[in-house]
């Protein structure tokens, strides 16, 4: 992608013209807006009952809120002649906020008296007359104002600094996510392509129908895998047709020592979730379950809601648990336990601790592997 100057001023455009961008811009004029407001009450409360002026409250409210108003306009007027988009210096900006304090005393004042209707005086006659401590109390209220609006600035910019903290960290855990997957992917595939390319190799001499039907389901299930590494989330529909590809697969290599059941209403097909969560689990099964037995074994594979969350079971019918397993004191680095750990891991950096992941004896034999997610935040 290019990244020439006609490409910048383009996506600078784009992004002022952000929904987002403008809310935020609305709503920082009118928080300053707000303060502005409370700090020109705030003088015309001061003039009324400190200086006791012959002038009612509304009256000075008005001309403190012209002259305040005034005055902000003049600071930004020479904030951008002086610095234009550049950020000023801090003393600058100071001195620059009590210049402005005159001019604006002036423009304000002028305004509130022609909407009274009254003569507008010179400003050596507004000095003569005694309003020369005005002009000198708007200087320090202006002053005043300019170190408020620059602190609440800067505490904008450390706002939106942990903001860009926080984007950058979800994008690290993101891509440290996709990496725990696609590692999680290489753990799974080479054992069962290894397995899978021998018996290939095997079936063509005495079956080739047999294993072109056995290509077939490879090249499905690579297919499949493939787009769920390069997805944050997958569809149950997806995630049970890579299920299937993969059962199938195993189906032909273990004869009728396996069989197989997926279990996926249709109104769930379309709800999404992180891809790979069910296939370690499978895989777990097969590998530590159904292999070892002599006379294999079934597998089934469903999803249900119940009470606001999915659940996802993989039940089989093999070896079941080692004798020694302990739900609550789990040996997460027994080979058995591999895949388990990398689902543990991935359910908690997703949801916390609402979601969960139990293991469970499946009567007479077997074991239940249990998934329970939050269908609102799938």
């Amino acid at each position: 992608m290019k990244n020439t100057p006609a490409a910048q001023k383009e996506n600078a455009n784009q992004t002022t013209m952000h929904p987002r961008f403008l809310f935020d811009a609305a709503w920082r004029g009118g928080k300053s807006l707000v303060w502005l407001t409370i700090f020109n009450t705030l003088v015309a409360l001061f003039i009324t009952i400190v200086m006791q002026t012959r002038q009612s409250f509304m009256v000075n409210w008005v001309f403190s809120m012209l002259i305040g108003c005034s005055i902000n306009l003049v600071i930004a007027a020479m904030r951008w002649i002086i610095w234009r988009q550049q950020k000023p210096h801090r003393i600058a900006f100071f001195v620059v906020c009590m210049a402005a304090a005159p001019i604006g005393y002036l423009i304000g004042g002028n305004i509130g008296l022609l909407i009274y209707g009254l003569k507008a005086p010179s400003f050596l006659s507004v000095l003569k007359n005694g309003e020369g401590i005005l002009v000198i109390m708007s200087m320090f209220i202006s002053l005043f104002g300019g170190v408020f609006f620059w602190n609440q600035s800067k505490l904008a910019e450390l706002e939106a600094e942990q903001e860009k903290e926080k984007a950058r960290s979800a994008a690290i855990e993101r891509q440290a996510m996709q990496a725990q997957l696609q590692l999680l992917q290489a753990q799974i595939e080479p054992h069962m392509l290894f397995n899978t390319l021998a018996n290939l190799q095997g079936l063509i001499a005495i079956d080739p129908a047999r294993a072109q039907y056995m290509l077939e389901q490879l090249i499905r299930y690579l297919r499949a895998s493939l787009n769920s590494s390069r997805n944050e989330k997958t569809t149950l529909k997806h995630e049970f047709d890579l299920l299937a590809a993969y059962l199938e697969l195993l189906s032909i290599r273990m004869g009728k020592r396996l069989t197989y059941q997926t279990e996926l209403p249709a109104e769930l097909e379309g709800f999404l979730l992180p891809p790979m969560l069910l296939q370690p689990l499978v895989e777990n099964a097969i590998k530590h379950g159904l292999e070892p037995k002599v006379d294999g074994g079934h597998i089934q594979v469903s999803a249900q809601i119940q009470t606001g969350y999915l659940h996802l079971k993989v039940i089989d019918t093999g070896l079941g648990l080692p004798h020694d397993y302990e739900e609550n004191h789990r040996a997460e680095h027994h080979q058995s336990h591999v895949g388990n750990a990398n689902v543990r891991e991935r359910l908690l950096a997703l949801y916390g601790d609402q979601a969960s992941f139990t293991l469970s004896a499946n009567l007479p034999q077997g074991v239940i592997a249990h998934l329970c997610i939050p269908v609102t935040t799938i």
